[in-house]
């Protein structure tokens, strides 16, 4: 009988610490982790990926929850935003909620806050309630980035959105979204980019304006920094900028060269007309146009091209060497 009665107390104590384990077990991953389930995924397959994963601490846990309570041919396909300091209950009723689904969006280094909504709509999210922000943000938002310390109190929010792929709700809001986008921003722009810029005597503004203008021009590294010096140094001697890509910003085309008559367009950000920095960021850089306007490179270069056929920068000293390249190039 005392053997027996001993067997009892092991099971019962046996369940107790199965059930809590079912019930109240965390995994070691104790940070946020997008978890994905595809289409076809059984539970089996998802508890292992959860266990492996660790956002469960053993999967058999997991498949006795979802059976136990009726969940086993719910489990919804999708991306979802799940921690291992979350219970099996809490994260089973996230994976079997639709509305609880991720949707993954990736913003390009170079789009516009236009581009940026026009992609948001695409998923669902209201794109024009977004741009709507943008344009004219709220303090309450502005007061909340110190990315925005030294931004002139009537600019937009354009050359702030940082590309990058984020995951977003299915329930986010366009407000919910801007906040996230500029969270990144906010520490991807650590205090050194804006400590150097300050030692240059320029502001951060100024630093993403250029960098969104080399952004557009060039596409490596190599070339970010020298056309980033061709472009400082053009300010510093008093040279306008002459960059076909604001009045791209100003055009809405993607042509990359302009007509004499589009040259003369009547606008502050063509900086064929006008001497120094346009009044705003022409696109959302990505870190290392950034970094390249803040660190550019010293060379004899002034004039420079893309072969439209290659992409390759093709660099000049003078005027004259230009025009024959632009020639040559068929430009």
């Amino acid at each position: 009988m005392i053997i027996a009665a001993a067997v009892v107390v092991a099971l019962i104590g046996s369940l107790f610490y199965f059930n809590h384990q079912v019930g109240f077990s965390h995994g070691s991953y104790t940070q946020n982790k997008i978890f994905k389930i595809v289409k076809g995924d059984g539970n089996t397959t998802v508890g292992k990926n959860l266990e492996k994963d660790g956002l469960i601490s053993n999967d058999w846990y997991f498949y006795y929850y979802v059976r136990s309570h009726g969940l086993l041919s719910k489990l919804y396909p999708g991306e979802y935003l799940l921690s291992g300091n979350m219970t099996i209950p809490e994260i089973a009723a996230i994976i079997t909620n639709p509305q609880k689904v991720y949707e993954r969006v990736t913003f390009i280094e170079g789009w516009t806050a236009k581009q940026f909504a026009e992609e948001l709509s695409s998923y669902g999210f209201g794109g024009d309630a977004f741009l709507a922000l943008v344009k004219n943000p709220p303090a309450e938002i502005v007061s909340q980035f110190k990315v925005f310390s030294d931004k002139p109190k009537d600019a937009a929010l354009e050359g702030y959105l940082f590309p990058d792929t984020y995951y977003f709700s299915k329930e986010a809001t366009p407000e919910g979204i801007l906040k996230k986008i500029l969270q990144n921003t906010d520490t991807q722009l650590s205090t050194d980019i804006s400590s150097i810029a300050k030692a240059q005597n320029k502001s951060l503004f100024q630093i993403l304006i250029m960098a969104s203008i080399i952004e557009k021009e060039v596409k490596t590294d190599a070339d970010r920094v020298l056309v980033s010096g061709i472009f400082w140094n053009r300010i510093k001697i008093g040279q306008a900028l002459q960059s076909d890509a604001t009045l791209t910003y100003i055009l809405g085309d993607k042509d990359a060269a302009h007509s004499g008559a589009q040259l003369a367009t009547d606008s502050p950000y063509n900086s064929y007309q006008n001497k120094g920095l346009p009044p705003g960021p022409i696109s959302n850089p990505g870190l290392a146009s950034i970094i390249a306007a803040i660190h550019p490179q010293d060379s004899a270069y002034n004039y420079f091209l893309s072969d439209l056929k290659t992409g390759q920068t093709i660099f000049s000293k003078t005027y004259d060497e230009h025009l024959v390249n632009k020639a040559k190039y068929g430009l």
